[in-house]
């Protein structure tokens, strides 16, 4: 995707938006910022069409297991599996409900349908809420790991010792899951940044798995810490020692943002009967990020829109050749056809129409730079380093990570500047170097 400018050596920034129109009612919007590695060596990989590409679903800590706990109901939901994993679907539907169902779900005896996942928590009681929660048995009992003491929002707790000491047990239920798999396409990972077993656990097990699965995909959904929905004075210590794993080990981040969530939450979109056009407009409007960074502060690199529901494919890709000329400039000059969009004419179960929308957007380094400065304001007094150095850690470590987030966000701006002109440039010094070799 980007092999018109040298090769990124960090994470490139994506967004991700989320329109719903309810039968009757529009539901609020939502969106969500990430960055993500080049994936160019996956994309060599044949494979038979009749191989399903499993995704191993991974949850840890509080804030990952109750995003994860409510991803499961919504899967069941698309898929037509009730809460004991019993399939519930008409003959009509089967066919399409069942196709590819393999892929998050292991058919087991009786023809149960077991979600592929595995929950992780330093401490008992999230998972014994989710246990006697309306899911609770549809997952694998062996696939819930947990400790008893918890992380005490401390990063280096999750990573290094409490989390350290568990890691072993999740692994071995990993494993166990990827060898149930045909065709592993990849992990997913849900977790917040802000705690101690999220953060700290959840980036030692990533780092773990990537050792092991050097060839899969690996993609977190990450809840990063913000300043007006806080938990801990701590936060950006962990946030930022976690984005320095991530950006070694995770090929794409989905950045959520609780202070995005919580304006989506406290506020409707006003639509009862939306049009497509409006509902176009919905999904690229700043209000309707996942994450506290406005799109209209950076510039788009890549874009992709899938559209759920019956509509008219030529009126679709009207909209969004529309969208691209009257914000031209919010988008970069030099990656051509840079938008794609996409139809599937069944809406979510209860939804007349939806839209999804994945951008490549150097605006996500607001975000980056607000938990940086946090970071500094606090390292630079040595404010709570005794937390975590009592845990082994290094201030070394602390340094190397505010640098490699530095770099980030320099890398971010990097792009956002970069014109034709400069690609230009690039390639002619590309082929000088080349003839004089």
């Amino acid at each position: 995707m980007y092999s018109r400018l040298s090769p990124p050596t960090k994470p490139l920034p994506l967004e991700i938006s989320h329109t719903h129109t309810h039968t009757h009612t529009l539901l609020p919007s939502i969106t969500l910022l990430s960055f993500s590695q080049p994936i160019s060596h996956y994309s060599q990989t044949t494979l038979s069409k009749r191989k399903m590409r499993e995704i191993l679903h991974i949850q840890g800590g509080q804030c990952g297991n109750q995003i994860g706990s409510k991803f499961w109901e919504v899967i069941c939901d698309e898929h037509g599996v009730d809460p004991t994993g019993r399939y519930k679907g008409t003959a009509e539907e089967s066919a399409l409900q069942l196709e590819r169902i393999n892929v998050y779900f292991n058919e087991a005896s009786g023809g149960r349908y077991v979600p592929r996942a595995v929950l992780m928590d330093l401490e008992p009681g999230t998972m014994d809420s989710i246990r006697s929660g309306q899911y609770g048995q549809i997952f694998r009992p062996d696939n819930f790991v947990f400790g008893q003491s918890g992380a005490g929002n401390n990063w280096a707790k999750g990573h290094y010792t409490e989390g350290a000491e568990l890691i072993d047990a999740v692994l071995d239920v990993v494993r166990k899951e990827a060898e149930n798999c045909d065709c592993l396409q990849g992990f997913q990972v849900c977790h917040s940044l802000g705690g101690g077993t999220g953060s700290g656990m959840g980036t030692l097990l990533i780092s773990k798995i990537r050792e092991e699965y050097p060839d899969r995909m690996m993609l977190t959904f990450s809840v990063f810490p913000s300043p007006k929905v806080s938990d801990t004075v701590v936060e950006p210590y962990n946030a930022t020692l976690s984005v320095h794993q991530l950006v070694e080990n995770a090929d794409e981040c989905m950045v959520l943002d609780n202070e995005a969530l919580y304006d989506i939450c406290f506020r409707t979109l006003k639509l009862t009967t939306p049009s497509l056009p409006e509902l176009t407009q919905q999904m690229w409007d700043a209000k309707n990020m996942m994450c506290a960074a406005d799109p209209r502060h950076g510039r788009y690199l890549t874009a992709s829109a899938m559209f759920r529901g019956k509509m008219s494919t030529k009126e679709v890709d009207e909209q969004m050749i529309n969208v691209q000329n009257k914000n031209s400039s919010y988008f970069v000059e030099w990656i051509p056809n840079n938008v794609k969009s996409s139809v599937c004419d069944i809406p979510p179960t209860g939804l007349k129409m939806a839209s999804t929308f994945v951008g490549n957007s150097t605006s996500i380094q607001e975000m980056f730079r607000r938990v940086s400065e946090q970071f500094t304001a606090m390292f630079r007094r040595k404010a709570f380093l005794h937390w975590y150095t009592g845990e082994g850690m290094d201030e070394m470590e602390f340094t190397e990570a505010e640098s490699n987030m530095n770099d980030l966000v320099a890398e971010y701006q990097q792009y956002q500047d970069a014109t034709a002109d400069d690609e230009e440039e690039y390639d002619e010094e590309g082929a000088e170097e080349h003839y004089e070799s």
